[in-house]
């Protein structure tokens, strides 16, 4: 099983994501922007698209990266990305689908307030042009498609211990 959870930069993603994966036996974390970063490693450089999600190798490679490591080791992978962009996240989910993987989508969501405050006073990667470019495109991503295709989790004022716990138990039953 694939634990897949999104939202975007700052909705607490990575912290719920590794407090998941120690409550979820026989679970790990995979981060599929690893997967990114390798082609961003291409050279010479791929096209500039501003996301390496843009690229058409990405999404492919994230579902058979997956699907191999859960053909290695078994039990469930716990996926933190964001996926805003409605047809790469039918993409991916449908190439998982495909080799039999069920899926279970969460997505981490706060207020626009909330993770601009995040992101502006997170100590570990610091405010981010990059990061606080995807709060609007995260709000509309969630009133057009991704709430309706997700179990959302309020993390506005729900602690990451709280939410990987809902998460857990939800995934459990």
């Amino acid at each position: 099983m694939i634990v897949w959870i999104n939202g975007t930069h700052g909705a607490g993603k990575t912290t719920t994501s590794a407090l998941v994966q120690e409550l979820l036996p026989n679970s790990r974390v995979f981060d599929a922007e690893k997967v990114g970063d390798v082609l961003m490693d291409v050279t010479p450089a791929l096209p500039d698209m501003g996301n390496f999600q843009h690229w058409d190798p990405w999404r492919p490679l994230v579902v058979e990266t997956a699907r191999r490591l859960l053909d290695y080791t078994g039990g469930t992978l716990v996926i933190p990305m964001t996926v805003l962009v409605e047809s790469y996240w039918r993409e991916i989910s449908a190439g998982l689908e495909g080799y039999g993987i069920p899926v279970r989508h969460f997505v981490l969501h706060a207020d626009g307030e909330t993770l601009r405050d995040r992101i502006q006073n997170d100590t570990v990667m610091g405010p981010s042009s990059f990061r606080f470019a995807y709060v609007e495109p995260y709000a509309e991503a969630a009133e057009m498609w991704l709430h309706a295709e997700a179990e959302v989790i309020d993390t506005t004022s729900t602690p990451p211990e709280l939410a990987a716990r809902r998460i857990a138990e939800k995934v459990s039953l």
